[in-house]
């Protein structure tokens, strides 16, 4: 007669059904990456949003889900949380990317004036967050207007200006040059406002370029009007910051910060001295937030 099996302690157990992913958690995780995809959506004013968080932060299998679902779909998860909602960025191959030249034509833009698009992006984010600090703060609200990002780069203008003369190098090269350097040289030229017949705000002038720019990021989630002085006020989102930080280490945005304009961080037009900094070498590209 055998004596009846006994089963130690290390043997493992079946594995539960509720491991097993089902269509409604599939469902589920591609809502709320549905949800993530409408920067403007607060999460805690969705209940369902709101519990998908959750779950998300709770359940290690649905948030790997979700992961899996953003990444199919070409999406990069920037951060999961209550403040921030289901923050993602589309990578460069994604149907979601937004692209430079798209942009442009979405305004109504030159394509000629793409770089200068793409400095205004440039300039806003290191307007809104100049000290690494401020991308480390989660509590830290940035505050940028139309005018001053306007001047942040006309200072930038004449820092890169004095040191071009400085060096003997030529400092009006043509308007077709590319380079994010000429696209700097080109903006000191335009005129900051125009002049209309009935006094708007021409859309190729310097602040017309920065209003669309800050529009569209406001559009995007990734700021708040707040006013309409100097120009129009913003403020920062989480959604921003977390852009911005995922874009620190770009070169355009390290070089524009290491010419020493320091803009102070409440938004206006005024600016501290430039400092002296070493040479540098500028990149072509000034896509924030956009893929070249």
């Amino acid at each position: 007669m055998s004596e009846p099996v006994e089963w130690s302690e290390a043997e493992p157990s079946a594995p539960s059904a509720t491991t097993a992913v089902t269509p409604a958690d599939a469902a589920d995780a591609a809502r709320l990456v549905a949800f993530g995809l409408q920067p403007k959506l607060a999460p805690a004013r969705d209940q369902e949003y709101t519990e998908l968080l959750r779950r998300y932060r709770e359940d290690p299998a649905f948030a790997r889900l979700a992961d899996a679902v953003a990444a199919g779909l070409g999406l990069v998860v920037l951060e999961v949380s209550p403040r921030a909602g289901m923050a993602v960025t589309a990578a460069e191959d994604s149907v979601f990317a937004v692209r430079m030249g798209d942009y442009a034509r979405r305004t109504a833009a030159d394509s000629g004036d793409r770089f200068l698009h793409g400095l205004a992006h440039l300039a806003a984010a290191a307007l809104a967050f100049p000290r690494p600090e401020d991308l480390a703060d989660d509590s830290y609200i940035g505050r940028v207007t139309v005018n001053g990002v306007d001047a942040f780069v006309r200072q930038a203008c004449r820092r890169l200006e004095e040191r071009a003369a400085e060096q003997g190098e030529n400092t009006d090269p043509a308007t077709d040059a590319p380079g994010l350097e000429a696209a700097w040289r080109i903006w000191a030229r335009r005129s900051a406002t125009g002049a209309t017949k009935d006094a708007r705000r021409p859309a190729a002038s310097t602040t017309g370029i920065v209003a669309k720019a800050l529009a569209f990021l406001t559009d995007s989630g990734f700021l708040q009007r707040t006013g309409d002085d100097n120009g129009g006020t913003y403020r920062t989102t989480a959604r921003y910051q977390l852009q911005v930080r995922d874009m620190a280490g770009s070169a355009a945005l390290a070089e524009l910060l290491e010419l020493g304009v320091v803009p102070v961080t409440d938004g206006t037009a005024s600016l501290l001295p430039a400092e002296d900094t070493d040479d540098l070498d500028l990149v072509a590209d000034a896509g924030l937030p956009f893929h070249s």
